[in-house]
């Protein structure tokens, strides 16, 4: 049966004719799949553990999100690209799926890919991913409607502090909310080199001035770079997680507010074995927004969110672009603790 522009399918016949589900009568494929686990059966029985059909290796996954409502400890379930679980709802899967298919299918196939990937190589193949995203109809849909909102916003600076063996990093934008632009992106760049080059760095703290983390990229300089073959190299050269994941066990990050898109991407390499990592204020939020623009996380986050929590809870944040606040990030692993670190 059918949910709006969606596919409420039967797992059998996932399990059986994959290739099936990839067509339908009036398009290519489809949008997204949703798979009621309570009814998965292979020739009419319940599927259990260790049944040949929930091992990921028997079958082809479709090129669209396959998305799980039910049991997450269902034996098929790790094989979906996400199951459903707050504060996600179909609904909002649904609703941010049909506006941008192509970037949605993108995502999922994306992810499915990188597990295993050294930081270098899997930040290479998401930066092809988002250019490739850049020349699309949706990305283009996504600027031609923002073309009468950009606005003058004042410029921003990143400030290096360098005490001992700790290297102090600060994000001071808050007129634009910390949104970070090329100018900054290049700064944050060169800092992490730093921090990169330097053997005897014990610490790189990471904050933000104002009650706002970072809202992520400017949006105003998006579609600078028309040319995804381009844009692939600049961000070959100058995209700031290619050096910070040299360094990202003695990253120490704290965020307050709103910790979206790039802010969250960088945020979440954060690995700092012991006290720091990434913390947050009780009053933080996260939030990875760019599928509505026709995009997907393209500053690292692709790979960093899933290394915390997850491909499935990553590829929920990706697809329904619904915000979580700390409490739900700190139950994900994608914070390592909720309060100030000055304060233990």
């Amino acid at each position: 049966m059918t949910v709006g522009t969606a596919v409420v399918m039967n797992a059998a016949d996932f399990l059986i004719d994959p290739l099936a589900l990839a067509v339908e009568e009036a398009d290519h494929w489809r949008p997204l799949g949703l798979v009621d686990l309570a009814a998965c059966r292979v020739d009419g029985q319940p599927l259990a553990a260790g049944h040949a059909g929930c091992r990921g290796e028997f079958f082809a996954l479709p090129p669209f999100p396959l998305i799980g409502i039910g049991d997450p400890s269902h034996p098929l379930a790790p094989a979906l690209d996400a199951i459903v679980e707050p504060p996600v709802s179909v609904a909002a899967l649904i609703r941010q799926i049909t506006r941008a298919p192509h970037a949605a299918a993108v995502a999922v196939q994306l992810l499915r890919s990188l597990d295993g990937l050294p930081l270098d190589r899997a930040l290479q193949l998401e930066s092809m991913c988002y250019g490739m995203l850049q020349a699309s109809s949706e990305h283009g849909q996504w600027l031609a409607d923002r073309a009468t909102a950009r606005n003058a916003v004042p410029p921003g600076e990143i400030h290096l502090d360098r005490r001992g063996s700790i290297l102090q990093i600060v994000i001071d934008r808050p007129g634009a909310h910390n949104a970070i632009d090329r100018r900054m992106r290049d700064q944050l760049f060169d800092a992490f080199t730093i921090a990169a080059l330097d053997g005897e760095l014990t610490s790189v703290s990471l904050r933000a001035v104002g009650p706002t983390f970072s809202v992520g990229g400017d949006l105003d300089e998006f579609g600078t770079t028309r040319d995804p073959a381009e844009a692939h190299l600049i961000r070959s050269r100058t995209l700031p997680a290619l050096a910070l994941a040299q360094r990202a066990d003695i990253l120490d990050v704290h965020v307050q507010g709103a910790c979206v898109g790039a802010g969250l991407e960088i945020a979440a390499f954060a690995s700092r074995p012991g006290a720091g990592g990434f913390t947050a204020a009780d009053n933080a939020w996260f939030q990875l927004p760019e599928l509505g623009m026709g995009l997907i996380p393209g500053a690292g986050g692709c790979v960093s969110v899933p290394r915390r929590i997850g491909r499935q809870r990553a590829a929920l944040m990706i697809l329904s672009g619904r915000r979580i606040n700390a409490t739900t990030a700190l139950r994900w692993g994608l914070i390592d603790a909720i309060g100030d670190p000055s304060d233990s």
